[in-house]
């Protein structure tokens, strides 16, 4: 079939076809999306290399893809008379793992259809249920694709009933195919012209355009790409951001195909990327309509819902004279990544840093290490923690993001945020999973089977309880076969407390926790213990006491460093030896009213840093 190269100008919409690839992380996407790019012709043999929209380090370093990737490719199908009609196809490349459900969302607002991707080998897992849902919101035409049918363990009939028995049609009509040696791939792309609707939208209407990314380059500044709904948008035009008024002008708009390539204009449906050279990346938001300054629209597209934040941590140079360099650092990843919040805060043991909301752990990893190597910077993550709502007794309301927050006094109850978890497993797991969901106090909501040998179940958990190592040990418990997707669900009224940790008598705030009531015990343990071994010991002896208001529930001594004051006394009358161990016990009284323990900079690190391989796998 013979493949042409692109116009450089704006496309017919009823050649065009913006489409999506959604699975759940590892079902091979990005594997299906480089043979889409070599069959299409747009990347030659010579430059391809494997998952070749994943252009970030860490993405190839892990195997998974962090950020969305929009790419324009050509193909041509032949009609009943024999004559080629080329096709302008806009791939959108999706993150496949709970924590990137916003990079899906916002992508999916781009397009008219979703190639919905199950591995052949593994079947429905619970992030292919959560963006199959995503994508029917939005009302999109759904393809369903079985992949990796090349492997020995493949069942592609099998799933091939799960698949249709969920989204509603016949095994038959689920395409298998092959993102490893591009069987089937062909078939896919005739099927996604055939299938997937034309873009509408009104030629002559003003122009507007979605943002639905946007990254910044270090030599021209703010690249945003677009999705045109009415209008067109062309070079050297003056346009408008519709929500902060921002007026530009539009030094160089393309296709990415898949590197940039400049055209004479962006039509109806169309999907390409605008420069401007603005360097401020507070100018350009996700989500905001572009529009012609000369023809301005009178009303915007609606933006996307804004990413709720669901963990919090401080983030903190740790050379305080790197805080300016972390702020622009922020800033600029703030561009890259819409969903990331963050807003300065200080700490009495760590200095000036950020307070930031992520998604999730994998989030808020995947942020500290692009920070450390995009920006050089070395930084310190305190313990992730989430929101909470404390009524006091009087009415007065206070929302805690840090435990430093939390208010004295007397409380009448505290909620916290809780999440819908549904999690997918083989059903020989049930017990296993039930009783893991029990212990970090979660309530089943509902059960049902896909198969006689795969289950769902639907748990109400507290966030706190999922933030930290909940899936590590749900894997364990499961050997590896179940998956976990999750969404906010309002908040809830808990038994939470405030565990203090107090050094001789004074509280050190950074080492403070909100925890059930019956894990309160169990963290004041762990906590002196660790800071007794952390704390260099002193002249004299120092307490560390775990609290709750006034009450101690845990406590561990430093022993104090002491001098043999009975070296010289070789024999001689006991007496002698009990008066001089007096002396000195004196002296370590009135040393200990006066004396103030140092805690060093690295116990402090030490003890708040999230353990680094917690939380390390995606769901």
């Amino acid at each position: 079939m013979a493949r042409t190269a692109l116009a450089p100008h704006a496309t017919p919409p009823d050649l065009i076809r913006n489409f999506c690839i959604i699975a759940h992380i590892d079902h091979g996407k990005s594997t299906l999306a480089d043979r889409m790019l070599q069959k299409t012709g747009v990347v030659d043999a010579r430059a391809m290399r494997a998952q070749y929209l994943d252009r970030m380090d860490i993405e190839r370093e892990r195997g998974i893809t962090i950020k969305s990737q929009a790419v324009r490719m050509p193909w041509a199908v032949e009609d009943a008379a024999g004559a080629l009609t080329t096709y302008a196809l806009n791939m959108i490349d999706t993150p496949g793992h709970v924590d990137f459900t916003y990079e899906v969302s916002r992508s999916l607002a781009a397009c008219e259809g979703a190639v919905l991707l199950v591995d052949a080998a593994q079947g429905i897992e619970a992030q292919t249920l959560a963006n199959l849902y995503l994508a029917m919101e939005n009302d999109l035409t759904i393809i369903p694709v079985l992949n990796k049918i090349d492997l020995p363990a493949a069942q592609p009939e099998k799933y091939a009933e799960e698949l249709a028995k969920l989204i509603g049609g016949e095994p038959e009509d689920c395409l298998r195919v092959s993102g490893k040696t591009g069987e089937g791939v062909e078939p896919l792309l005739d099927t996604i012209v055939a299938q997937i609707p034309a873009p509408t939208g009104d030629a002559n209407a003003p122009a507007r355009a979605m943002i639905f990314d946007s990254v910044y380059d270090t030599y021209r500044g703010v690249v945003t790409y677009v999705r045109v709904v009415d209008g067109n948008l062309n070079p050297r035009e003056k346009i408008v951001m519709m929500s902060t008024r921002a007026t530009h002008e539009l030094l160089e708009i393309g296709v990415i195909s898949p590197e940039p390539m400049p055209s004479k204009g962006l039509g109806v449906g169309e999907v390409g990327y605008l420069i401007t050279g603005v360097k401020d990346v507070r100018q350009s938001r996700v989500g905001d309509t572009v529009t012609n300054a000369s023809k301005p629209a009178s009303k915007d597209l609606g933006g996307y819902r804004d990413p709720k934040p669901m963990v919090f941590s401080g983030l903190y140079p740790i050379d305080g004279s790197d805080y300016p360099d972390l702020r622009e650092a922020l800033d600029k990843l703030k561009l890259n990544d819409a969903a990331l919040v963050y807003e300065p805060e200080t700490s009495a043991a760590l200095g000036f840093g950020f307070r930031c909301g992520f998604l999730g752990l994998l989030h808020l990893e995947i942020v500290r290490e692009r920070l450390e190597r995009e920006f050089g910077l070395d930084l310190i993550s305190t313990q992730p923690n989430v929101v909470y709502d404390v009524t006091m007794d009087d009415g007065k309301q206070v929302h805690v993001t840090n435990p430093s927050e939390y208010p004295d006094g007397k409380i009448r109850e505290v909620s916290e945020p809780i999440v819908r978890a549904t999690i997918l497993a083989p059903s020989e797991f049930v017990g296993a999973i039930m009783e893991l969901c029990q212990q970090k106090r979660g309530a089943l909501r509902g059960m049902d089977y896909l198969s006689e040998d795969r289950v769902e179940m639907r748990y109400t958990l507290p966030l706190a309880e999922i933030v930290f190592d909940f899936f590590d040990q749900l894997k364990s418990r499961t050997r590896g076969y179940a998956s976990l997707d999750y969404e906010p669900d309002g908040d809830q009224v808990a038994d939470l407390v405030k565990v203090e940790i107090l050094l001789q008598g004074e509280t050190v705030d950074a080492f403070s926790a909100i925890v059930h009531k019956d894990k309160a015990y169990a963290y004041g343990v762990m906590m002196a213990g660790k800071l007794k071994d952390l704390i260099p010991r002193q002249q004299f002896e120092v307490p560390i006491q775990a609290a709750i208001g006034s009450r101690i529930i845990a406590r561990e001594n430093i022993r104090a460093i002491r001098k043999d004051v009975l070296a010289k006394c070789y024999g001689g009358d006991i007496s002698r030896k009990r008066k001089l161990l007096e002396k000195q016990k004196e002296g370590k009284k009135r040393m200990k009213m006066v004396g103030r323990v140092e805690v060093p900079q690295e116990a402090f690190v030490a003890a708040l840093s999230s353990d680094g391989d917690k939380g390390k796998k995606g769901s």
